[in-house]
C-alpha cells in the first residue's frame, strides 16, 4: 500500500492548503467591506474637486497656475503606478501593469521619456525588472491609505512638473466597479484636462470666481488638494479592488482544492480496492493449489 500512503499524504497536504485559502478568503471578505466603505466615502469628494479644478481651466483670472497651462511639446512624462504590496489576488496587478506597458511603448515610440513613481511593492518590482527610471517609490501601504505617506513620493513628481523636467503627469490604478470586476484606469492629472461634453463647452466662457484674499494662494492650495484627493482616491480604489480580487481568487482556490481532494479520494479508494482484490485472489489461488 505504498501508493495508497502517498495518496493519503497528498490528500492531507491539499486539505491543509484548502484550510489556508478558506481563511484568507474570510479575511479578505472582512477587509473588502471596510475598503469599499472607505472608497465610496472618498469618491464623491474626489469627483467634485476634480470638477471644480477643471473649471479653473475656463475661469478668467489674472493668475494661471502652471498646473492648468498645457505645454507646447511633451518631451517627458511622469507616471504614478498604483499596485498592491501582496499577491494572491488573481490578475489584478497583471491587468494594470499590462496597461502601463502598452502606454509606455507608445510613449517610447514617440520619443517621449518616462519617469515612474511606484506605489506598491508589485509595481515597484516590475518597474525595476523592466529597467524603468523610478523617480520615487512607496511600499507597505497597508489596508488603510494615509495621505501623509502618499504625498512624499507624489511631490517629487509635482516638483518635476513645476521645474519643467516633465511635461505631463498620469496616474494608473484599478478602478472598483463591483466585487467581480475591476477596471485598469489611466488618467491624466497634469495639465488639467478640459471637459469635452457639450454642456460644459457652452458654459466655458462663463466660468469665473471671486477670490478672497487673493487668487494665487487660493488656487495653489486648491490644486494641491486636487492632486492629493485623486492620488488618495486611486489608492483607496486599488485597495478595495485588491481585497475583492483576493476574496474571489481564494474562493476559486478553495473550490479547486475540494475538487482535487475528491479526485484523490476516488483514486485512493480504487487503489485500495485493487489491493484487497489482489490479496483475495492470491488467497483463493493458494487454497485451490492445496
Amino acid at each position: 500500500m505504498a501508493a495508497g500512503k502517498e495518496i493519503r499524504t497528498k490528500i492531507k497536504s491539499v486539505e491543509n492548503t484548502c484550510k489556508i485559502t478558506k481563511a484568507m478568503e474570510m479575511v479578505a471578505a472582512s477587509k473588502m467591506r471596510k475598503a469599499q466603505e472607505r472608497m465610496k466615502a472618498a469618491r464623491p469628494y474626489a469627483e467634485k474637486i476634480a470638477h471644480v479644478a477643471t473649471h479653473l481651466a475656463y475661469a478668467h483670472t489674472e493668475y494661471k497656475h502652471p498646473f492648468v497651462i498645457a505645454r507646447d511639446t511633451v518631451k517627458r512624462v511622469g507616471l504614478i503606478v498604483i499596485t498592491s504590496d501582496k499577491g494572491l489576488c488573481g490578475g489584478l496587478n497583471t491587468n494594470v501593469l499590462r496597461v502601463v506597458v502598452s502606454q509606455m511603448k507608445q510613449w517610447e515610440a514617440a520619443g517621449v521619456g518616462i519617469d515612474v513613481t511606484a506605489l506598491g511593492n508589485k509595481g515597484l518590482g516590475f518597474m525595476q525588472r523592466l529597467g524603468a527610471n523610478v523617480a520615487s517609490q512607496l511600499t507597505g501601504l497597508g489596508d488603510t491609505p494615509h495621505m501623509d505617506k502618499l504625498i512624499g513620493p507624489v511631490k517629487i513628481m509635482l516638483d518635476a512638473y513645476l521645474e519643467g523636467r516633465i511635461d505631463a503627469l498620469y496616474i494608473v490604478y484599478n478602478r472598483f466597479i463591483n466585487t467581480m470586476k475591476q477596471e485598469p484606469t489611466l488618467t491624466q492629472l497634469l495639465p488639467l484636462v478640459q471637459m469635452e461634453d457639450a454642456e460644459e463647452a457652452t458654459l466655458k466662457t462663463h466660468w469665473d470666481y471671486i477670490y478672497e484674499p487673493d487668487a494665487k494662494p487660493v488656487v495653489d492650495e486648491m490644486l494641491m488638494r486636487y492632486i492629493e484627493s485623486l492620488v488618495y482616491q486611486g489608492v483607496a480604489e486599488n485597495i478595495a479592488c485588491e481585497q475583492s480580487a483576493r476574496m474571489v481568487a481564494m474562493k476559486a482556490a478553495s473550490d479547486n482544492a475540494k475538487d482535487v481532494i475528491g479526485e484523490l479520494k476516488l483514486i485512493y479508494n480504487k487503489t485500495r480496492q485493487a489491493a484487497i482484490t489482489k490479496e483475495l485472489s492470491e488467497i483463493v489461488a493458494g487454497a485451490a493449489a492445496v
